[in-house]
């Protein structure tokens, strides 16, 4: 895939993730973390599941990046605190 069908992939990945999960990243981190997602899910779909990948700018592309950018965004929270529900610091 080009390195500008990524970026776009990336971006529509991570503003969904971001509206899934409730975060609020700025631009940059969003485009990053869409990206890092469809490596994560891109990878996972084609040797664990052995099935699709992250080829194009299509629908199948943007599910399996959007699924990898949630991953990425659920343990990048869960690793800096901010998962953990329940507990609040005073």
């Amino acid at each position: 895939m080009g390195f500008i069908a990524w970026i776009v992939v990336g971006a529509i990945a991570g503003f969904i993730a971001n509206q899934i999960m409730g975060s609020r990243e700025g631009l940059i981190m969003m485009v990053i973390l869409g990206i890092v997602g469809g490596l994560v899910g891109g990878w996972l779909a084609a040797n664990v599941f052995k099935m699709g990948s992250v080829d194009g700018i299509n629908i199948e592309s943007i599910f399996i990046a959007t699924l990898g950018a949630i991953l990425v965004v659920f343990i990048a929270n869960f690793a800096t605190g901010k998962g953990r529900m329940g507990r609040r610091m005073s």
